[in-house]
């Protein structure tokens, strides 16, 4: 349960820093914010957690043999 836990928390932290950052360059419109910030912490979570990602993937393939 731990890797899925640690992952999760990490992807809502990068769409909180996301929210953030655009937020402070300029991005008010709620709508757009919340969807770009989706968008590009979604990207950003492919390459920064893939390690996480693969504990999580190996951590459910032990669940359904075992």
């Amino acid at each position: 349960m731990r890797p899925f836990l640690v992952y999760t928390a990490s992807r809502l932290g990068l769409f909180a820093v996301t929210l953030g950052v655009l937020y402070l360059i300029g991005l008010h419109h709620a709508l757009w914010l919340i969807v770009t910030s989706f968008a590009v912490s979604g990207i950003a979570s492919y390459v920064l957690l893939s390690r996480q990602r693969d504990a999580v993937s190996e951590q459910i393939s032990k669940g359904r043999r075992g």
